[in-house]
C-alpha cells in the first residue's frame, strides 16, 4: 500500500522538509516538480527533514510537462482550496498521486478549473482563513488516504 505526494513548484524549504519526513514515515513516494523556491541542499530543508532525507523515495522533475508526461496514465487528485470535493469524498486507491500546488498561489487555474481533473479540498470552518499550511494539508490528506486503504 503506497501513495504518491506531488509538490508542484514548492517554495518553502521547511514545508518540503516536513513533507519529506512525513513521506518516509508513511511509506509514501515524494515527487518534487521544479522550479523550487530553494536549493535541495538548503539547511532549512535538511533541518526539517532531519537526517531522514537520505532514506526518502524521492523523484524530481524539471517541470510540470515532464512530470505529467511521465505519469499520464496514473490516477491523480489535485488539492486546492477551490476543489469541488472534500478530501473525505475521494476514493483513495493504491499508488494514487496526490498533487499540491505551491504555497503562494496553489495549483494553476488550468488544473483547478479543468472539469476532467478530480479536485478536492480540506474543509475550512472559518471565513478568516484562506488555506492551510501546505505541510499540514499534505499530512491530513495522506492519513485520510491511508485510513481508507487500510480497511
Amino acid at each position: 500500500m503506497s501513495l504518491n505526494i506531488v509538490l508542484i513548484e514548492p517554495e518553502i524549504p521547511n514545508n518540503t522538509g516536513n513533507i519529506g519526513r512525513l513521506a518516509l514515515a508513511t511509506g509514501t513516494h515524494l515527487h518534487l516538480v521544479k522550479p523550487f523556491g530553494f536549493e535541495i541542499s538548503d539547511k532549512r530543508l535538511k533541518r526539517a527533514g532531519l537526517d531522514y532525507w537520505q532514506h526518502l523515495s524521492l523523484f524530481t522533475y524539471e517541470n510540470q510537462e515532464e512530470f505529467f508526461a511521465s505519469h499520464k496514465d496514473k490516477k491523480m487528485v489535485f488539492f486546492s482550496s477551490h476543489g469541488k470535493n472534500t478530501h473525505w469524498e475521494i476514493d483513495f486507491e493504491d499508488e494514487m498521486f496526490l498533487v499540491f500546488g505551491k504555497e503562494s498561489v496553489g495549483l494553476p487555474k488550468s488544473i483547478v478549473e479543468n472539469p476532467e481533473f478530480l479536485t478536492a479540498k480540506i474543509p475550512l470552518y472559518s471565513k478568516e482563513i484562506r488555506s492551510l499550511n501546505l505541510a499540514n494539508a499534505v499530512a491530513i490528506t495522506i492519513y485520510e488516504g491511508l485510513r481508507q486503504l487500510s480497511k
